[in-house]
């Protein structure tokens, strides 16, 4: 791969992720050294700086985060403010499915079911207020655990999780006894 090609891989990887990540993590995606990585970022970061541009290249001890620039907080805020009128996503009902009929329940748990990453709609939930982090799971690592919250209830017109239409599997095994 080309340096121009490395720096562009670098930036979509870090678009996509949206989280910070460490320069060895990026590095070991594409196959190059720490520092070339860092040399990259180092470019990318430059780039970014100038006047222009709405993002900017952040590092944060050893990982580097893609964001939006401080003057353009308030049309950033606007938006997402306005996206949290939005419809949800049949995505993002799945996971609401998932957490509300199995909760609490760990990320993990969720893609298992789902069998996609669903870091990205776990989080707009969270914005939302429709889920929130329960606690930690007594399992290795101790991941975070999500359930749903009042508003998740309000939202769906229900009083309490009892009230939650029951799954296909149930419908039958109900009516067989």
């Amino acid at each position: 791969m080309d340096e121009k090609h490395i720096t562009a891989a670098l930036e979509a990887m870090l678009f996509a992720h949206g989280d910070a990540v460490s320069a060895q993590r990026l590095a070991d995606v594409l196959e190059i050294t720490k520092e070339a990585a860092e040399r990259h970022l180092e470019q990318l970061k430059s780039e970014y700086e100038r006047e222009s541009r709405g993002l900017m290249l952040i590092r944060v001890e050893d990982r580097w985060q893609l964001c939006t620039k401080n003057t353009y907080s308030a049309v950033v805020r606007a938006v997402l403010e306005k996206s949290k009128n939005t419809p949800l996503s049949q995505a993002a009902l799945e996971v609401l499915a998932v957490i509300a009929y199995n909760q609490p329940v760990s990320r993990s748990f969720v893609e298992q079911v789902r069998g996609v990453d669903s870091t990205a709609v776990i989080h707009t939930l969270l914005q939302r207020g429709l889920i929130e982090e329960a606690g930690r799971m007594d399992l290795p690592g101790r991941p975070l655990a999500f359930g749903t919250t009042d508003a998740f209830l309000r939202t769906f017109g229900l009083e309490n999780l009892g009230q939650l239409p029951p799954l296909h599997g149930e419908e039958a095994s109900a009516g067989e006894e």
